[in-house]
C-alpha cells in the first residue's frame, strides 16, 4: 500500500487568470489561499482500496490535510465500492451523496453566497452533504492474495456536476491506477490553476494534456439545453473538448426501463414521496436517482435523496426504521435484503438488466405493493399510487420512433427533458402568478415608513384562480390537477419553493424601499423636524440595508449602492459630533 502523498497546503499560482474579476475583497483573499482553486470544484481526493484483514480502507486522502470525521471516512468507504450482490468486473462508475458530519473544517473554502445567487437553484453548492463521483476498478490480479484488483478513485464535492466530474474521471482513474500517486498529485495542482466556476461563464480546464471546454449555468441562462459557444479556440493548443453540459445525464439511457410511467414518477418526485429504487448495480441505481430528482427541475428537489445506499451507512437504521412513517427521501439500492427491511414504504421501483422487447427495452409493470417478496422480486413500480394526470401517449411514441429511426440517445433525452420541464413549467407557472399578486403595488412604498407586509398564500383563493389561470393554459394533459395541487401544497416541495420565492419578494421589497429612499428629492428638508432618535434609527437601518446589498443578499443596482452612501454619509453629518463619533469610530 502506498504511503499517504506529501500533500500540504501551498499557494496557487498567481499566474493563471481568474474568469472575471472578483467583487470582493473576501474573493480576493479566498483566491490567494493555499488550494483556493481546488476547494472551489472538489473538496477532496479520495482512494479506496481492498484490504483482506479491513475490509474496504481509505488509502489516501488528497490534500492531506482535508479533515474527514471518522463517520465521513466509514461512508465513502462503504459508498466506494459496490455491494457484493453487484457482481461488477471491470471499469464502473457511479456516485452517492452523503451527509456531512460537522461544520465547515477546511480553512481555505470561500463563501459560497456569490456562486449560489447566481446559480440555478438545482445547481447550488450543497450546504449539509457532500457528493461522492467513484471510478471502481475490479480486475482480476494474481499478484494480490484476494486474486483481484479492487482500488476506487473517488472525487468528493459540494457541485453537483454529475457530467463533468464523471468525465474527469474517465480521464484520471485509469491513468492513476497505472502510475499511482505521482499522477494524482499533478492532477491535483492542475485543478488548482482552474478558474472558479462562475454562473453563465464558459471556462477552458486544462487537465492531463487536453482542455475541456464547460458552461457553467446561471439563472438567467435558457432552460432549453443547448451546448455551449466554442471560444477562443484558434488561441487553444490542442483544441478543447466541449461538455455541453456540467450536470445533464443521459435521461433516456436512464427512463428506458420505466418509460411507459415517466408521468407517475414525475408526480411521486413532485410530491416527494418516499421511494426505493432497486437496482443490479450501482451505476443503474445512482443513474436513475439522479434522473429522477432532475425531472422537476427548474423545481429545486428539497427532499432527501441517495442515489447508492448500503446497509453499512451509518444511516441505516434512521432511514429504514418501522416505528415512524417512512421519510421523503429517494433510496438507490442494489442489494435485495432492502426488499424485507423497506416492504412498509409506499413506493419501491425494481429494474433489471436491460431487455429488449420490440423497439423498446421490457418496461417494468405497474403492481400492488402486496405482490413485493422478500425473495425474488420481479422487476416492476410496486405502489398503490394512482397518478392524477393522464399518461401523455404522444411522447412515448415520438420515443419509439426515434428508436425505429436510430435517432441519437441525446436526442431522445432532449425529447424527455424537454417533457419534463414544460409540464414542470405548467405546474408552477399558476402558482408563480398567484404569489405575485400577493406582492404590494410599488405606489405604496414610500421612503419614510417601513414597506407593506407580502400578503398571505390562501390555498382555497388560489384554487379559484385554476378555473381561468390554471395549468390548461400551457400543457395539453388532462387529469385531475386540483387534486394534485392539495396533495402538493403537503409535500416538502411546495414548503421549499413557498420559502424560497417569499424570501425573493422580500428581498425585492427591500430593495424597491431602499430605492425610493435614493430616489427622495429632500433628505435634509425630513431630517430637520425629526427627533436625533428617529435620525439615528434611519441611519442604522440604512446602514444594516447597505451591508445586506453589498453582501449579495439584495437585488440593487450599483448606482443605489453610491446613492444610499451618499445618503448615509449626508444623514450622519447633520448629528451632533458626540454622535457621529459613536456611529462611525476612527
Amino acid at each position: 500500500m502506498e504511503g499517504p502523498l506529501d500533500a500540504g497546503p501551498r499557494r496557487a499560482s498567481a499566474a493563471v487568470s481568474t474568469a472575471g474579476s472578483t467583487s470582493s475583497g473576501r474573493e480576493a483573499r479566498a483566491t490567494a489561499m493555499p488550494w483556493a482553486r481546488f476547494s472551489a470544484w472538489l473538496e477532496c481526493v479520495c482512494v479506496v482500496t481492498f484490504d483482506l484483514e479491513l475490509g474496504q480502507a481509505l488509502e489516501l486522502v488528497y490534500p492531506s490535510d482535508f479533515r474527514l470525521t471518522d463517520k465521513e471516512k466509514s461512508s465513502i468507504c462503504y459508498l466506494s465500492f459496490p455491494d457484493s450482490h453487484s457482481g461488477c468486473l471491470g471499469d464502473t462508475q457511479f456516485s452517492f451523496r452523503m451527509r456531512q458530519c460537522g461544520g465547515q473544517r477546511s480553512p481555505w473554502h470561500a463563501d459560497d453566497r456569490p456562486y449560489n445567487s447566481k446559480a440555478p437553484l438545482a445547481l447550488q453548492r450543497e450546504p449539509a452533504h457532500y457528493l461522492g463521483y467513484v471510478y471502481f476498478r475490479q480486475v482480476k490480479d494474481s499478484s494480490v492474495k484476494r486474486g483481484y484488483f479492487q482500488k476506487s478513485l473517488v472525487l468528493v464535492s459540494r457541485l453537483p456536476f454529475v457530467r463533468l466530474f464523471q468525465s474527469l474521471l474517465s480521464l484520471i482513474a485509469p491513468e492513476y491506477f497505472e502510475k499511482l500517486a505521482p499522477c494524482l498529485e499533478a492532477v491535483c495542482n492542475e485543478i488548482d490553476q482552474w478558474p472558479a466556476p462562475v454562473p453563465g461563464q464558459t471556462l477552458n480546464l486544462p487537465i492531463m494534456g487536453i482542455v475541456i471546454q464547460v458552461h457553467i449555468p446561471s439563472r438567467v441562462d435558457k432552460l432549453e439545453s443547448s451546448p455551449p459557444k466554442q471560444y477562443d479556440q484558434e488561441n487553444l493548443l490542442p483544441a478543447p473538448v466541449v461538455l455541453t453540459s456540467v450536470h445533464e445525464l443521459d435521461l433516456f439511457r436512464c427512463f428506458r426501463p420505466v418509460l411507459t410511467h415517466v408521468q407517475t414518477l414525475w408526480e411521486l418526485m413532485l410530491l416527494g414521496e418516499p421511494l426505493v429504487v432497486l437496482a443490479p448495480s450501482p451505476d443503474m441505481s445512482s443513474e436513475l436517482v439522479l434522473a429522477l430528482t432532475s425531472c422537476l427541475q427548474p423545481l429545486k428537489f428539497c427532499c432527501d435523496f441517495r442515489p447508492y445506499f448500503t446497509i453499512h451507512d451509518s444511516e441505516f437504521k434512521e432511514l429504514t426504521t418501522r416505528t415512524q412513517a417512512p421519510p421523503n427521501v429517494v433510496l438507490g439500492v442494489t442489494n435485495p435484503f432492502f426488499i424485507k427491511t423497506l416492504q412498509h414504504w409506499p413506493h419501491v421501483l425494481r429494474i433489471g438488466d436491460p431487455k429488449m422487447s420490440g423497439d423498446l427495452p421490457k418496461q417494468v409493470k405497474l403492481k400492488k405493493p402486496s405482490r413485493l417478496k422478500t425473495l425474488d422480486t420481479k422487476p416492476g413500480l410496486y405502489t398503490a399510487y394512482t397518478a392524477h394526470l393522464h399518461r401523455d401517449k404522444a411522447l412515448l411514441k415520438r420515443l419509439v420512433k426515434g428508436v425505429q429511426k436510430k435517432r441519437s440517445w441525446d436526442a431522445q433525452s432532449a425529447l424527455l427533458r424537454r417533457h419534463f420541464l414544460e409540464l414542470t413549467q405548467s405546474f408552477i407557472i399558476p402558482l408563480e402568478h398567484y404569489m405575485a399578486s400577493l406582492m404590494p403595488l410599488q405606489k405604496n412604498i414610500t421612503p419614510w415608513k417601513s414597506p407593506p407586509q407580502i400578503r398571505p398564500f390562501h390555498q382555497d383563493d388560489f384554487l379559484r384562480s385554476l378555473e381561468h389561470a390554471g395549468p390548461q393554459l400551457t400543457c395539453i394533459l388532462k387529469g385531475d390537477w386540483l387534486g394534485l395541487y392539495r396533495r402538493f401544497f403537503k409535500s416538502p416541495h411546495f414548503d421549499g419553493w413557498y420559502r424560497q420565492r417569499h424570501k425573493e419578494m422580500a428581498q425585492k421589497l427591500e430593495a424597491l424601499h431602499l430605492e425610493s429612499i435614493c430616489e427622495a428629492q429632500n433628505i435634509e428638508a425630513w431630517i430637520k423636524d425629526k427627533s436625533e432618535v428617529e435620525v439615528v434609527d434611519l441611519v442604522l437601518k440604512l446602514r444594516e440595508k447597505l451591508v445586506r446589498a453589498q453582501g449579495h443578499q439584495l437585488p440593487v443596482k450599483a448606482v443605489t449602492l453610491r446613492r444610499t452612501q451618499m445618503y448615509l454619509d449626508t444623514v450622519i453629518g447633520s448629528l451632533p459630533k458626540d454622535l457621529q463619533a459613536v456611529l462611525c469610530p476612527p
